[in-house]
C-alpha cells in the first residue's frame, strides 16, 4: 500500500487599508472595500476566487465524483470563511457539499490565522475554540486534527493538542529536525502518548507548490509520469507521502496557463489506477502505521522561508514590537465586552500582517514582496500602527464612558 495524504490550506487575510495618522480619531475603517487601493479585500478575495476557488473546488469534486478512493484534507481560517460569506456564500456551500461526501476532513487552526500560541496561550485558545465552532456550524463536523499557524510547531504545541484530544498534529518535515528520519512515517511527538505527528514531505509538496511553472528549475517541465516515478522512489523511505501545500497553488501561485489543474487532474486518475495506491485524510493518515520513532522539535519548526523558523514574522524591531504592542492590549480589550473592537483587534493578530513587514533580502524577501499588498515592510509597519493607535483611542474612549457609569 502507497498512500498520499493530500492536505491544502485555504486562506484570505483581512487586510488594513492604506491607514493615515490623518484618520486615527476620526475613522475606524481599517478593513475598507470601498476604496481604489490594490489591498482591497473584496477585489483581491474576488480575483482569487475566479482564478483559483472556484476551478479548484470544482476539480476536487469531480474527482470526488469519479473515484470514492480520492480523499482531501483542508484547513481554512476564521478569516477566509468571514469574506467567503460576504463576497461569494457559493462557496461555502461548495465545501460543505464537499464535506457531506465523507472523503474530505476538516482540520482545526486558530480562527483568525495567528501565531497567538506564542504571545498569548488565552487568546490562542480562544481562537481555536471560535474556529472549531465555525467549523461545526458551517459544515456540521469537529476537526480531530490541528495545524497551527504556518505550520508552526515544538514540543510544547504537541502537548497541549494531546490535552485537548486531538488524534494528530502537522509538522514540516524539516531536514535538520528529521536528521536521516522520513516524513514518509507517522511519527510520536515527544511527551505524548496518544498523539500522532505528520510531517510535510516539503520536497515533493514544493516541486508542486513552488517549482512547478518554473522553467529555470531542471525538473521542467513536471509531467505526471515524472512525478508519479519520483513519488514511487521515495515511497521506498516509507509508503506515506504527505503533501501539504496552499490551496491557492493552484490557480494563483501558478497559474492555469501553467497547466497545473490538468497535471493535478491527471495525476489523480494516474495514481488511482495502480493497484494499492490511495489517498488518505489527515485523520486516516494518523491510523495508517504504528509510529516509526519519537520526534521531539524543543525549538519552533515552521514552513516558511529557508530557515523553517518564526524569523519570517519576528526577525526585526517593527514585527517584534507591532506584535508585543498588539498583544499587551489583549485584557482591557476583553474587559470592554464591545464586539466590533473585539473582532478588530483579533483582526490585527493575522500572521500576514507581521509577514508583510520581513526585511528579508534574495529569495525570502522575493516571497515576501509577492504575498504582501503593501509597496513595502515599512509602509505596511506605519498603517499597523496607525490602526493601532486608533484601537487604543477607540478603547480609551470606551473605559472613560463606562467609568463613568459607575
Amino acid at each position: 500500500m502507497r498512500a498520499i495524504c493530500l492536505y491544502l490550506h485555504v486562506h484570505q487575510p483581512v487586510r488594513y487599508r492604506e491607514y493615515s495618522i490623518f484618520d486615527v480619531a476620526n475613522t475606524s475603517d481599517y478593513f475598507k472595500d470601498e476604496f481604489d487601493g490594490r489591498q482591497s479585500n473584496e477585489r483581491i478575495f474576488k480575483k482569487v476566487a475566479k482564478k483559483s476557488y472556484f476551478p479548484m473546488f470544482e476539480l476536487l469534486e469531480k474527482n470526488i465524483k469519479n473515484y470514492p478512493e480520492f480523499k482531501v484534507s483542508l484547513s481554512i481560517t476564521g478569516t477566509w470563511l468571514d469574506q467567503a460569506e460576504i463576497f461569494y456564500p457559493e462557496l461555502i456551500e461548495k465545501i460543505a457539499k464537499l464535506v457531506n461526501t465523507g472523503q474530505v476532513e476538516i482540520v482545526g487552526e486558530t480562527y483568525y490565522h495567528s501565531l497567538a500560541f506564542f504571545f498569548n496561550e488565552a487568546e490562542f485558545e480562544e481562537q481555536v475554540n471560535l474556529h472549531a465552532k465555525k467549523i461545526k456550524k458551517l459544515f456540521g463536523v469537529e476537526p480531530k486534527i490541528f495545524r497551527n499557524t504556518e505550520l508552526a510547531y515544538n514540543d510544547k504545541l504537541a502537548l497541549w493538542a494531546e490535552k485537548k484530544n486531538y488524534i494528530g498534529i502537522l509538522a514540516e518535515g524539516w531536514d535538520k529536525v528529521l536528521e536521516y528520519k522520513s516524513p514518509n512515517y507517522v511519527y510520536r511527538p515527544k511527551g505524548c502518548k496518544n498523539l500522532r505527528l505528520l510531517t510535510k514531505n516539503y520536497r515533493l509538496s514544493d516541486d508542486i507548490a513552488f517549482r512547478f511553472s518554473n522553467r529555470g528549475w531542471e525538473g521542467w517541465p513536471l509531467t505526471v509520469e515524472k512525478y508519479k516515478n519520483w513519488l514511487e522512489l521515495d515511497c521506498l523511505r516509507g509508503n506515506l507521502i504527505n503533501l501539504f501545500m496552499d490551496f491557492e497553488t493552484f490557480g494563483e501561485h501558478q497559474w492555469k496557463d501553467s497547466g497545473i489543474f490538468d497535471f493535478l487532474y491527471d495525476f489523480i486518475d494516474s495514481w488511482l489506477k495502480d493497484y494499492d495506491n490511495k489517498f488518505v485524510t489527515v485523520s486516516e493518515a494518523c491510523h495508517l502505521m504504528e509510529p516509526k520513532a519519537e520526534i521531539s522539535m524543543p525549538e519552533t519548526v515552521t514552513w516558511a522561508d529557508t530557515e523553517r523558523d518564526l524569523s519570517a514574522w519576528l526577525s526585526n524591531a517593527m514585527q517584534t514590537s507591532a506584535m508585543k504592542d498588539l498583544y499587551d492590549l489583549r485584557e482591557k480589550i476583553l474587559k470592554t465586552e464591545d464586539e466590533k473592537l473585539i473582532r478588530d483587534w483579533r483582526y490585527l493578530t493575522t500572521s500576514d500582517h507581521p509577514y508583510s513587514m520581513c526585511t528579508k533580502y534574495w529569495n525570502d524577501g522575493d516571497v515576501h514582496a509577492y504575498f504582501s499588498a503593501y509597496s513595502s515592510p515599512y509602509e505596511s509597519f506605519v498603517y499597523f500602527m496607525n490602526v493601532l493607535r486608533d484601537i487604543k483611542y477607540r478603547l480609551n474612549t470606551k473605559t472613560t464612558k463606562l467609568s463613568h457609569k459607575f
